[in-house]
């Protein structure tokens, strides 16, 4: 397959065009951030006014998601990125700039501040998981969660050189963890997804539930209220004690009276988050040239683990240890830490 290398971070010919139509003329634009995806960011500046400019090219991208649920984030009290401007066929979002105060690095200066700020991360959860799901959301169910899975034999396996890969055995774990979750009864939230120290902003003044600013939800489903916990606490980019994850699981247990199911659920789809996550940073480096997502693959591979310590997970611990040798895990990514 051949590969796409990562966008440079040039502003689109379009941008002082659109950015001229609604007032910026001869604004300055600055780069800003890069992501997983097609999108790009900039920072839009005009005197003293500032913004940003969300750059998302179709057809790999569709700004009209993001559009969506930033507007039902605000209307349920939560802090999100208002739209400025758009120009939805060319991917274009001039947003409210959030500043530079990101969750990420205020833990990086303040360790002592962390266990206030995944408290106030739980409590988020727990006011967004008190609203019904916006309406329209696609669901993130049993199917969604199978298919998956399925970028660690698409994507990873190839990448570390494994062969005869067991895809019955492979399935039959995955349906034997995964079914009584998908069927314990606990009622569907709005999950965004993407929940974690990188798309958290520290913003003062707004409003909104421990002056959170949200970031990177426009892949926001129906789903299991267990899934944006364990975005948070298992962070693909930052180490998260196990002392502290089960300081927060329980937090938040006791803010919602949830029983022993959402317990269950959460080791489930922290196993399925953490597998898929597996596979989508070898696709990231081996499709679209982002090299440097190898260096996260041993701290994918402590969570994977220690998640299939718990019980209910043996048929998938057993998959793992039967399939997948010790060399073909966090040790095959060594020199990329």
């Amino acid at each position: 397959m051949g590969r796409a290398m990562a966008s440079p971070m040039i502003p689109p010919e379009s941008a002082a065009e659109f950015l001229a139509s609604h007032g910026w003329t001869n604004a300055e634009i600055l780069p800003l951030a890069g992501d997983a995806s097609f999108r790009r960011y900039f920072r839009i500046l005009a005197g003293e006014r500032r913004a940003v400019l969300m750059d998302a090219p179709p057809p790999q991208e569709d700004v009209r998601p993001f559009v969506a649920v930033a507007g039902w984030l605000e209307q349920i009290g939560l802090v999100a990125p208002k739209i400025l401007a758009a120009d939805i066929d060319r991917g274009l979002l001039l947003l409210d700039d959030l500043g530079d105060a990101r969750m990420r690095e205020a833990l990086d200066a303040e360790p002592e501040a962390e266990r206030g700020l995944y408290e106030t991360a739980v409590d988020v959860l727990v006011h967004l998981h008190r609203q019904p799901p916006m309406e329209g959301l696609p669901e993130h169910g049993l199917a969604e969660w199978l298919a998956e899975v399925q970028l660690f034999p698409d994507w990873y396996v190839p990448a570390v050189g494994l062969e005869g890969f067991d895809q019955s055995g492979w399935e039959q774990a995955w349906r034997a963890v995964l079914e009584p979750v998908a069927n314990d009864g606990l009622a569907p939230v709005t999950v965004l997804r993407d929940y974690h120290a990188e798309n958290v902003m520290l913003v003062d003044g707004r409003g909104g539930i421990g002056r959170f600013g949200l970031l990177d939800f426009q892949d926001a489903l129906a789903g299991h209220p267990a899934y944006d916990l364990v975005s948070v606490l298992e962070d693909a980019r930052r180490d998260v004690s196990p002392e502290l994850e089960r300081e927060m699981i329980d937090r938040y247990l006791d803010c919602t009276n949830a029983d022993d199911r959402l317990e269950r659920a959460y080791w489930a789809l922290a196993a399925q988050r953490n597998t898929r996550i597996l596979g989508v940073f070898c696709r990231l480096w081996k499709r679209d040239g982002k090299d440097r997502y190898k260096q996260f693959q041993p701290r994918m591979w402590g969570l994977l683990e220690r998640d299939l310590d718990h019980p209910g997970l043996e048929p998938l611990r057993q998959w793992f240890d039967a399939n997948v040798p010790g060399p073909a895990r966090a040790d095959a990514w060594t020199d990329a830490a």
